[in-house]
């Protein structure tokens, strides 16, 4: 039941908005729902308008409030300062603008591209409104004076909208009423009538996944009979199954985050299961290493897999339907080398070997399946369309001779089947519903679909997606395994590196990564390329709320306060979290301050200036959560240039009021040094946004990306810190503890700076 505080606070919301020009009626079934009420709440204070103002910046105030993108709330104010000095000032205006943070997002907001995408500064006046509205009418008077009041005058506004974006929606409906009603005079009794409509005759709906084209002229219509369909609704109870597929032949960078999202996301979704199956038909890349990674990482995202799965457990059924293709006249035994092959695709030439009779295929593959064919001596190929115009059907390989055992099947086989002939047959076999993979994958359906069909087995739906690129980086797998392997980083789970393993040991959650992915969102759109700076911003959101506080000084420099007996210590209240209730114990830590406290060097200058707010001969700062401290001596070195210490004397009346706060460290007890730590700073591993597109992108590798200080000095209750432990190291940014820590010495690895400071000359 609503109290009589929640009645008074309606009060205050409804007269706020009607001040802002809403009619009543809007008012009030704003202020009946909470979420809109608190956020139009907000935008109003943000606008700087809780006096009132012109109905109709209120109305665009009010669209904000209800449409505005959460993925850009930091550029907010500057969107209500346009609407506000009426810079923009018409919805076609402020729906542009929408559009454009929603692009931008937590990226830098170009002011300048800005307004030109918004029209800010374009006038239309009515003459103009007037003179498009004629334009367009005489474009169109034929089928006006033809369709009379039956006209789309909705598609001629359209019209006048292309020319004049910015133009008032209103006013252009007002003119364009009158010009149709000069053209057409009243309404006549013919006009009143409503016209028959026609019924639509239904097309017959024939589920087709989809069409492969021959060069013959001919059309493959791929889709399930429904005998074929029966059997996998009866073997998935109708549940939705998809796959996630990775081969175990390297560490899973973010990329495959956004491919886990989708496949586990969608079978979650729909209370269905997806697979974790090793794609592991290269014996000779893939590792039990990789194979333990890759399950564990999957969990540690957040996914469970349905059943785990590798392709080698259906080696067996593969080896069979490949005799069933060739007995079907859809394969054959080839003997040309890779560079022969590549010679015959590229002129479109058949192998001399594709028309051998079905009888010797059987027999020679029979005999590569013995071990009796030497290797690279002989393949299975597809008879597929060497004629086509896609070139994944210019006869792939479905079966190579290698001498290698497998990590997982053993010394069973010679022969491993290739990726393009296994993944679609155990996709069917595994009555998968939704197969899904990256764009880069769309010219191989036609193949995917001919050989499913060629062997008359059911065919999973098979939907592509844009990957995922990040700026400052690389992800293909031979570009990771070379940084690795040639010792360009400190191998795969380097914090540089955009692999999960890497991510997670610089301090980034699963959590955070999903809700990246989750806000890039899924599109067919290939070749965007998302700024590493999006994915900061999420894992700030999150570190923000979950990493205690604590003060860590990186280049110490002593400070000896002399009005403070060196046996004495004070302890004060160090805050873990911004707004930390006094009534909670839990939420504050003790700080030792000592007369030995350690800053930063760079908070201490020779000279002062006005913008400048550390410490200075004879000018005083704040250290947090303690006191004000005043510079009264400089001790230099022999050099008289290096600073060894600084004298302070501290007000413990707290009276002084200085601007500058500082983060600093205490010796905790008399002549005992605080709690030394390693502290490791990362920025971008490359200095290009792409570096994958450049021909020599080793030489991009930035040579600061990693810098490792040594001796930095940290609170005594870091101490107990394990393991992966965050925190915020208050005004240097967020961090957590390193598996390379020992019970001598912590590391702890910066996450994010506390602001995206790259290319500003932050750290």
């Amino acid at each position: 039941m609503p109290t009589k505080d929640d009645s008074s606070e309606k009060e205050k919301c409804l007269d706020l908005f009607l001040k802002i020009g809403l009619d009543e009626r809007t008012a009030r079934n704003t202020i009946a729902n909470n979420k809109v009420t608190t956020n139009l709440t907000s935008v109003i204070h943000e606008a700087g308008v809780t006096d009132g103002c012109s109905r109709t910046v209120g109305n665009l105030i009010y669209t904000v409030a209800t449409k505005y993108p959460g993925n850009a709330l930091l550029h907010r104010p500057t969107l209500l300062e346009y609407v506000v000095s009426s810079k923009v000032k018409t919805t076609a205006q402020l729906d542009a603008a929408l559009s454009f943070l929603a692009a931008t997002g937590s990226e830098n907001l170009d002011l300048k591209k800005f307004e030109e995408a918004c029209g800010v500064g374009v006038e239309v006046s009515t003459e103009d409104i007037r003179r498009a509205v004629n334009e367009v009418f005489e474009e169109n008077k034929a089928s006006i004076l033809e369709l009379r009041y039956r006209t789309n005058v909705g598609e001629l506004l359209g019209h006048v909208r292309n020319r004049l974006p910015w133009a008032d929606a209103k006013a252009v409906k007002q003119l364009a009423d009158a010009k149709l009603y000069e053209l057409l005079g009243d309404k006549t009794a013919a006009d009143n009538e409503k016209p028959s409509k026609k019924k639509k005759e239904k097309p017959a709906k024939v589920e087709v996944h989809t069409e492969v084209p021959f060069s013959n002229g001919t059309i493959l219509r791929c889709c399930n009979t429904k005998a074929l369909l029966d059997k996998h609704l009866k073997a998935t109870g109708g549940k939705v199954l998809t796959r996630f597929p990775p081969e175990p032949n390297g560490y899973l960078h973010i990329g495959h985050a956004k491919a886990m999202f989708i496949d586990f996301g969608l079978a979650k979704d729909r209370d269905g299961g997806c697979y974790l199956r090793y794609d592991d038909t290269n014996p000779e890349a893939e590792k039990k290493e990789y194979i333990d990674h890759i399950e564990e990482i999957v969990q540690w995202m957040g996914w469970k897999p349905f059943k785990i799965t590798y392709t080698s457990d259906y080696f067996q059924e593969l080896y069979e339907l490949a005799v069933e293709l060739i007995t079907r006249g859809c394969a054959y035994v080839d003997h040309q080398t890779p560079d022969e092959i590549k010679e015959y695709r590229e002129k479109k030439l058949n192998s001399p070997w594709r028309d051998r009779p079905i009888s010797e295929s059987l027999n020679l593959f029979e005999d590569m399946r013995r071990g009796l064919i030497e290797e690279g001596k002989a393949t299975l190929r597809m008879k597929q369309d060497m004629q086509s115009d896609n070139y994944n059907m210019y006869d792939l390989i479905a079966y190579r001779i290698k001498f290698t055992p497998h990590p997982h099947a053993g010394d069973k086989w010679c022969i491993y089947p290739s990726y393009d002939y296994a993944h679609c047959i155990v996709d069917s076999l595994e009555n998968v519903t939704h197969s899904l993979c990256t764009l880069e994958f769309e010219t191989r359906r036609a193949s995917y679909y001919w050989l499913l069909h060629a062997l008359g087995i059911y065919q999973p739906y098979v939907w592509e997606y844009s990957r995922l690129n990040i700026s400052n980086t690389v992800m293909s797998k031979r570009k990771l395994n070379r940084l690795v392997t040639e010792k360009w980083v400190d191998g795969w789970d380097d914090p540089r590196l955009m692999t999960l393993a890497g991510l997670r040991r610089r301090g980034m959650t699963s959590t955070a990564i999903n809700s990246f992915v989750r806000g890039i969102g899924i599109t067919r759109s290939d070749g965007t390329l998302i700024s590493v700076s999006r994915l900061e911003y999420h894992v700030r959101e999150e570190l923000n709320k979950t990493a205690p506080r604590t003060m860590v000084v990186l280049h110490p420099l002593k400070v000896v306060i002399t009005n403070l007996e060196a046996n004495s210590t004070i302890e004060v209240d160090g805050k873990k979290w911004p707004d930390a209730q006094a009534d909670d114990p839990s939420a504050f830590y003790k700080i030792p301050f000592s007369n030995v406290v350690y800053i930063e060097r760079t908070d201490f200058r020779m000279q002062d200036s006005k913008d400048y707010y550390g410490l200075a001969p004879g000018k005083s700062a704040i250290l947090r959560y303690a006191f004000p401290i005043k510079c009264t001596e400089v001790i230099l070195a022999d050099d008289n240039e290096t600073i060894l210490e600084i004298r302070a004397e501290y007000d413990p009346s707290k009276k002084t009021k200085p601007k500058g706060v500082l983060h600093w460290v205490a010796q905790p007890s008399h002549e005992v040094d605080p709690l030394k730590v390693e502290v490791r700073l990362f920025e971008r591993l490359f200095l290009s946004e792409n570096p994958a597109e450049l021909e020599n992108w080793l030489g991009d590798l930035n040579p600061h990306s990693k810098e490792v200080i040594p001796n930095a000095f940290g609170l005594s209750s870091l101490r107990d810190a394990k393991v992966g432990d965050s925190f915020q190291f208050e005004r240097l940014g967020y961090f957590v503890v390193d598996q390379d820590s020992t019970p001598e010495k912590l590391v702890f690895n910066r996450t994010v700076t506390l602001k995206d400071s790259y290319g500003k000359g932050g750290k």
